[in-house]
């Protein structure tokens, strides 16, 4: 047995270490990012993240699943809502706008090969 093994804490240190340096690479590439791709590290710092969020600033998670609304709210596909496990009476109140040029959308153009539909 003449080779040592690293312990974990040793190894927990070295990837430490690792993070740091590619996190201290693209804080310095914030200030002056290359212009061409070759030229961005190819290193662990590739796979930091470039900028960041601020001190105080929410996460992405946070920030955009809020406009997504309660999360106790559930559709189904018989078009019923429940809301904390209760179906309600007017499942319309829980619909969003219809994404333009989307299927719901009833302004939206027919999609090729579509029959118009016919007003009866």
């Amino acid at each position: 047995m003449g080779t040592e093994e690293k312990s974990d804490s040793d190894k927990a240190k070295e990837a430490e270490e690792k993070h740091e340096r590619a996190r201290a690479t693209m804080e310095e590439l914030e200030k002056n990012p290359p212009d061409k791709l070759e030229d961005w590290p190819d290193d662990e710092a590739k796979y930091e993240t470039f900028g960041g969020s601020e001190a105080g600033e929410s996460t992405y998670d946070e920030h955009h699943e809020e406009v997504l609304g309660a999360h106790s709210v559930r559709h189904h596909d018989d078009g019923s809502v429940e809301v904390k496990g209760e179906k309600v009476d007017n499942p319309d109140e829980y619909k969003g706008d219809p994404i333009p040029g989307g299927p719901t959308d009833p302004d939206a153009p027919d999609m090729p090969g579509e029959e118009p539909e016919k007003d009866d």
